[in-house]
């Protein structure tokens, strides 16, 4: 079964976790390498399991844990060859452990087949993430200023879509934030407004995705209700019903998230309590 958790996603620091059988992956490590560590054994995994730490980009909120979390362990860091650049000159602590992946090229690891694709972002090398097993696929689609084709294509099909819904785009025009960060944030190389995600969510529904995260909400410029009632506005619009038809759960900002299960018996559970 391939399972999908949450450790932290927000602006405060982003990690989860994906698994299936014996193999085990950390999708980046921007929360302290305390967290990581007990979130993962909180679902029955000790760090040393891990099969490999796959780095989105190279902001601080999706790498800081790291040196101190790989310090005594050599687990492999895969991201672009952009990125490992970037993480060497800011993290030397790290160069021993990265593999540098092609956006857009994939790798076996262990009972899992990873893809990487690449992703609009103020970053180095930006990437989200397709990851398969034998039960289904999901994808990782956040810190993204506008949805290209190459995400498009990531997405279609997958069973499972963490999609960002970063903001409400009035809400970061008449916020506190200064002008230069307004217009990072509402740029094509910042983060997906609520409607852009829900667009995004609803091309993956009519390819058959059956469940949704919300993920990457800003604090200052979004709630969980709010943009859930943004994407199931924009479902019920194409005739579908978010209570019925689809999962559509907000990942936690500061918290482990849901179990989400891939397989036969496809669910997910609340706090690490599965209904899988």
């Amino acid at each position: 079964m391939l399972t999908f958790t949450t450790l932290a996603s927000g602006s405060g620091g982003n990690a989860a976790l994906v698994s299936s059988g014996d193999t085990h992956i950390l999708l980046d490590g921007g929360i302290s390498a305390r967290r990581i560590t007990l979130g993962m054994r909180a679902l029955g995994v000790e760090p040393e399991q891990l099969e490999a730490i796959l780095v989105t980009h190279e902001h601080h909120d999706h790498v800081s844990g790291l040196p101190v979390f790989t310090k005594k362990r050599r687990i492999p860091i895969l991201a672009t060859g952009p990125t490992c650049r970037c993480l060497t000159e800011k993290m030397p602590e790290l160069s021993g452990l990265l593999r540098e992946q092609k956006a857009g090229s994939g790798v076996q690891l262990g009972e899992l087949w990873v893809k990487s694709f690449p992703t609009p972002h103020d970053a180095a090398g930006s990437v989200g993430y397709s990851i398969s097993g034998d039960e289904g696929r999901m994808v990782l689609c956040t810190d993204l200023g506008y949805v290209t084709e190459e995400v498009k294509g990531a997405v279609r099909g997958c069973d499972l879509l963490v999609c960002e819904t970063n903001h409400d785009e009035d809400w970061v025009r008449s916020g506190p934030y200064p002008y230069y960060l307004k217009q990072r944030v509402l740029g094509d190389w910042g983060h997906l407004s609520n409607e852009a995600g829900a667009e995004l969510i609803a091309l993956a529904v009519e390819q058959g995705t059956r469940q949704v995260i919300l993920a990457h909400l800003s604090h200052q410029n979004n709630t969980p209700a709010h943009a859930r009632a943004v994407v199931w506005r924009r479902l019920a619009a194409m005739g579908c019903d978010p209570e019925q038809d689809i999962s559509l759960t907000v990942a936690p900002r500061s918290e482990p998230g849901p179990v989400f299960c891939l397989g036969a018996e496809q669910g997910l559970s609340l706090g690490g309590r599965a209904i899988c």
